[in-house]
């Protein structure tokens, strides 16, 4: 879709137009939103008012970003009646009290008040930290999880992770040769936030051929190399699980990342939302970043720290609530002032996020009465994840040319196809990257929009795409053939 705006004979031009607005701003690029969404979007409208009329498919099946309500995943019911409830408090009115009772648990009902007594009103401004109360729950979750106490007045609630990230970016950043290491692949959040606040990112490479691992190796030569550059690198950036390649850490790997930021004066930015989606638990389980500073010893005592987490992904899916929170770790107090200060400016987190942050970390418990609905619904979302992300991924390895690591945890798979030189030829008669082209060729030919692996990096002359595999697990053997069908039809149309 061409973004070109036609000259106009005769009209004054606007004050603001795009060559003097924050040239900042036009540097963001956010692959997962861009040019092959805009276009899946555009034919959500062809069908929605032409039907079918000339397209293979039903329907646009939006793979391009990790957003499972949208692809039909049920929410979490005890999730749902609380923040019901809390939407609409007239409902636990005296007068309304036999009705209610007929239609929601008694533990839902005993949430909802509880949290409306600490809120006071759903529709108000809360405490620009976030709801103290459920700051107090995050902290008791963290606890357990981890083993080691945490501290309320250190734990920010977010509009989501990405806002949290953003903040932290934000101050880290305090002029242009600030950089920053994220991995390649990487979420394209890191890259369009640091092009925002003109920080420098520094890449490194996780290794394919070893299931998206991490060498401490390679950090040492990507730090090495931009500081050879004069580049001030403040902060290294972990996914772990990682996005979009799916890898989760072992123990030992992230001692060894703790040791190295430590002996390099690096700060650590922990992004740990796809906690709750590891399928390999007795492999590969996931460990808090700050679990393991902690068990690393007193020596660590001053190591700082940011962790990060979503009700966006895990089994919850509640992304268009934006909740989430951080917590910071061996940060100065005086550090901590200066974020308060940024949340402040923005009033407060979105307090029905704030309410689904408190859900998530103190859900119900064994004996509660909505206890058994929601361990089943749970374990049912889990298992289905995981059996689609195993299907999918033998999907992938079965085209030709094509190459995939399972995810270890995570949403998303990354693989790897080896393009036929006809079909790079034919993107750059185009103006289209190689994986874009081929992407965009996907989408037309069977409504599913995935991200070309040029969104978020990958080596020189490797092509990559990522795709969620959260489609209906019911849907799925159709979905997979479409995928099949248009590989196939693009190999031997663009065959050498």
């Amino acid at each position: 879709m061409s973004t070109v705006t036609p000259k106009v004979e005769g009209k004054k031009r606007k004050l603001l137009h795009h060559d003097n607005i924050n040239p900042h701003v036009r540097r963001v690029k956010y692959a997962v939103r861009g040019a092959l969404a805009i276009r899946a979007e555009d034919l959500k409208t062809a069908i929605a008012k032409h039907g079918r009329n000339g397209f293979t498919f039903k329907k646009v099946v939006n793979c391009n970003i990790g957003n499972p309500q949208q692809l039909e995943q049920k929410p979490i019911t005890f999730f749902r009646q609380v923040a019901s409830l809390i939407d609409y408090p007239d409902l636990l009115l005296p007068e309304n009290q036999s009705k209610v009772e007929a239609l929601y648990p008694p533990d839902a009902i005993e949430r909802a008040r509880r949290l409306l007594k600490q809120i006071g009103a759903i529709g108000a401004y809360s405490h620009s930290q976030g709801i103290e109360s459920i700051r107090k729950d995050v902290a008791e979750f963290i606890e357990e999880r981890d083993g080691y106490p945490a501290d309320p007045n250190l734990i920010f609630l977010t509009q989501g992770a990405s806002q949290g990230i953003q903040n932290v970016l934000q101050l880290i950043i305090s002029h242009s040769n600030v950089g920053v290491m994220i991995p390649i692949p990487q979420y394209p959040l890191y890259t369009a936030t640091l092009a925002l606040y003109n920080g420098k990112p520094v890449p490194y490479y996780l290794n394919e051929e070893q299931d998206w691992g991490l060498d401490i190796a390679e950090l040492t030569s990507s730090l090495a190399q931009a500081r050879s550059k004069g580049v001030e690198v403040r902060a290294l950036v972990i996914l772990n699980p990682g996005n979009p390649t799916g890898q989760c850490l072992s123990e030992q790997n992230m001692k060894e990342i703790i040791e190295f930021c430590s002996q390099e004066k690096l700060i650590l930015l922990a992004d740990e939302v796809y906690q709750a989606n590891v399928y390999y638990p007795s492999q590969r389980p996931f460990h808090s970043f700050k679990k393991i500073l902690k068990s690393m010893g007193p020596k660590y005592n001053d190591f700082e720290l940011f962790s990060f987490h979503s009700i966006s992904k895990g089994l919850i899916g509640e992304c268009g609530r934006r909740g989430g929170y951080f917590e910071c770790t061996g940060i100065d107090p005086k550090v901590v002032d200066e974020l308060y200060k940024i949340a402040s400016v923005n009033l407060c987190p979105n307090v029905h996020g704030q309410v689904m942050v408190d859900l998530m970390v103190k859900p119900p418990k064994s004996g509660d009465p909505s206890y058994e609905l929601y361990e089943k619904e749970c374990k049912n979302i889990y298992e289905s994840l995981k059996r689609r992300s195993a299907k999918l991924c033998d999907v992938f390895n079965s085209m030709e040319g094509v190459t995939c690591n399972p995810a270890q945890g995570a949403m998303y798979l990354f693989p790897q196809i080896k393009l036929p030189q006809k079909a790079i030829e034919a993107a750059k008669s185009s103006g289209q990257k190689p994986d874009e082209f081929y992407c965009l060729a996907m989408l037309d030919a069977t409504g599913v929009c995935v991200v070309p692996g040029s969104g978020f990096g990958q080596k020189d002359n490797t092509w990559h795409f990522r795709s969620t595999f959260l489609p209906p697990e019911e849907l799925f053997d159709e979905f997979c053939g479409l995928l099949t069908k248009f590989h196939k039809e693009f190999m031997d149309k663009y065959r050498d």
